[in-house]
């Protein structure tokens, strides 16, 4: 078969599953990934390009032909809520070695999720939106994506102060069109009577409100409400505190906690959540991005001390041209210059990981092109390795760990920054650029400051709100 061939019967497979994926998400509440990425609401072309990039982490292509009898074997069953990942279905029933057939081979993998065993739906969790910028912003496109199903979150409210004439038309307009982050994936309208915007068929109470004490969530008909506090203006549990108004039950604030407010890196540390915390953070984008590998790397080498460096992107907090800002260096113009500042990250790690005793330490330089960063991690380790032992380590972190959802990784050899936008990972491993040399070990680590963090955050809300379901095939016992 010639390659023009073989592309139109892949492409022909691939457009016959997106019925299958869309119904299991709709009517089951069932998420179809493929290594970790989700499948749902994917063009022909977009499966096709997700099955190839399986090459790069895999060491070989994953075809459509392959995945496709899965996808048509969970069909069959009786699924509850779940995530279900074909890559991993692939894979581990390759390595399986008694002879199931892919219908035996899938049932046993997925029977967690199925008949008596199945998580009931639940009815969908209030989600509220204190502040509506650049992480405001992103985090509604993902919750809006996520409300296909009709259960988990739904964003019922975005609370704002009122910036003048055509304040609700001009929100709406920075929601549907993102310079960095393109269209959104949908349609959006306004009713400015109502003061709410139309997103995808969801209707979203726009609050004009100066101050948290002064909102009755109530008078809207949220109840029980998550609040996420975009804006940063409080970050300690006295200033979070006020937000616990009548129709607010939990306050998540995205930006680093201070005090005794938690941190939380999801797939870290989100399971000592305890259940009666009300306030918690989701720590920053560049501490969700390092600790998930310093983690995977003290697990299997131990660390005895780091440093990170954090080559950043600018961001609003800077000036466009020279004028006056209360930090020494961000005042200078942020599109000129490579900016020295600090990063409050490394001594995060502490709230994160508590029980890694290495001293990490760090700094970072903003520079200027306007989303996705690099961290490098340096570390010292307790024992000594090579660099494919940990190139082969980690690669097998992000396919078959529990922290495969934060650990992605990259073999491309001229992998840039606008590379890793859109990102959904925490932290993308940059195999090229790693190095390992007896106990010393670099890391260079990709993260989309912006969406990829977000990503993080809602995976935080979706496991305070008792939506996020589990994945099967189940991941390996977490040694990492």
């Amino acid at each position: 078969m010639d390659s023009f061939t073989n592309w139109k019967n892949r492409e022909e497979i691939a457009e016959s599953m997106i019925p299958l994926i869309g119904k299991l998400h709709r009517e089951r509440d069932v998420t179809v990934l493929l290594h970790s990425r989700s499948l749902v609401n994917k063009s022909v072309v977009s499966i096709l390009k997700l099955h190839r990039f399986a090459r790069q982490i895999a060491g070989e292509e994953l075809s459509v032909t392959e995945t496709m009898p899965y996808l048509r074997a969970l069909t069959t069953l009786d699924l509850g809520p779940s995530q279900i990942d074909l890559g991993m279905l692939a894979a581990t029933h390759k390595a399986d070695e008694r002879g199931l057939s892919v219908e035996e081979f899938t049932a046993e993998a997925v029977a967690g999720a199925t008949g008596p065993n199945k998580i009931e739906r639940r009815a969908p969790r209030d989600v509220v939106l204190y502040g509506f910028g650049r992480i405001g912003r992103l985090v509604a496109r993902l919750l809006i994506e996520k409300a296909g199903s009709g259960n988990g979150l739904r964003l019922r409210a975005v609370v704002v102060r009122n910036s003048g004439g055509q304040d609700l038309v001009k929100r709406a307009s920075l929601l549907r069109r993102d310079s960095i982050h393109g269209q959104f994936q949908g349609t959006i309208t306004v009713d400015e009577a109502d003061s709410t915007i139309v997103a995808n068929g969801n209707a979203i109470k726009v609050i004009y409100a100066d101050d948290p004490a002064s909102v009755d969530y109530t008078a809207y008909g949220i109840k029980d409400a998550i609040l996420i506090d975009n804006t940063g203006r409080w970050r300690d549990r006295e200033g979070l505190s006020n937000h616990l108004r009548p129709g607010i039950d939990r306050v998540v604030l995205t930006a680093p906690g201070k005090g005794d407010v938690p941190n939380i890196v999801h797939g870290v540390n989100h399971d000592t959540i305890k259940p009666d915390e009300r306030i918690l953070s989701c720590a920053s984008c560049t501490t969700n991005a390092i600790v998930p590998p310093l983690k995977a790397m003290d697990d299997e080498y131990g660390v005895v001390r780091g440093h990170v460096e954090t080559v950043h992107s600018f961001t609003n907090d800077q000036n466009l041209l020279d004028n006056y800002h209360k930090s020494d260096r961000r005042g200078r113009s942020a599109p000129l210059n490579m900016v020295i500042t600090e990063t409050g990250a490394a001594s995060a790690v502490a709230k994160a990981l508590p029980g890694l005793k290495a001293r990490i330490t760090g700094s970072s330089i903003r520079v200027p092109v306007p989303n996705v960063s690099i961290a490098i991690l340096n570390l010292q380790l307790a024992r000594e390795t090579t660099r494919q032992d940990v190139l082969d380590h980690l690669r097998d972190v992000s396919l078959t760990s529990p922290l495969r959802r934060q650990i992605d990784f990259i073999s491309a050899p001229d992998a840039v920054s606008s590379d890793f936008i859109g990102s959904r990972h925490a932290s993308i491993i940059d195999a090229g650029a790693t190095k390992a040399e007896g106990d010393n070990a670099i890391l260079y680590l990709w993260y989309d400051n912006e969406f990829g963090y977000s990503c993080q955050v809602v995976r935080i809300v979706q496991y305070v709100s008792g939506v996020e379901y589990p994945t099967y095939p189940m991941a390996a016992p977490a040694t990492v």
